[in-house]
């Protein structure tokens, strides 16, 4: 399997985004679509980490888990296993060069799109994302 062939790839800029396109950025705000039911969630990922490997004096920059990666929301990952990874559309809203700034637009985006209070037409909750900053909690702000 190329890299460009990596199993239900980001979509960025209506194509898929491969290791080649990251260049010098440090993380991306992304969206994932369950597309059964619409439901979105919104998120924040790092390209890279900087570990210091056992037994290694010096920190080595390695590539994280990005093109696996589903989000942190433990609904949504129970909806992807039960569903399967082709049901849900995986979108890069956003490349960010340093960590501060793919903080700082995931923050913006997740108010923006207000997370927390948007509802599918049966008055369940649009979003995955059950929190903002682990500050927020939609069962403060969801009315039902």
């Amino acid at each position: 399997m190329t890299e460009a062939e990596y199993e239900n790839p980001w979509i960025y800029l209506d194509r898929p985004f491969t290791s080649s396109d990251v260049h010098d950025y440090f993380g991306f705000v992304y969206r994932i679509t369950n597309l059964t039911n619409e439901r979105l969630y919104i998120g924040r990922k790092v390209f890279w980490f900087k570990r210091k490997p056992p037994g290694g004096k010096r920190k080595v920059k390695k590539e994280s888990d990005w093109k696996k990666y589903y989000g942190s929301s433990d609904e949504l990952k129970a909806d992807v296993k039960a569903l399967g990874k082709e049901n849900f559309r995986r979108e890069i809203i956003s490349l960010h060069k340093t960590l501060g700034k793919t903080n700082f637009a995931e923050t913006e985006a997740l108010f923006k799109y207000n997370v927390l209070r948007e509802k599918m037409e049966d008055g369940s909750p649009l979003y995955y994302n059950h929190n903002i900053l682990g500050r927020y909690y939609r069962k403060d702000y969801f009315d039902k």
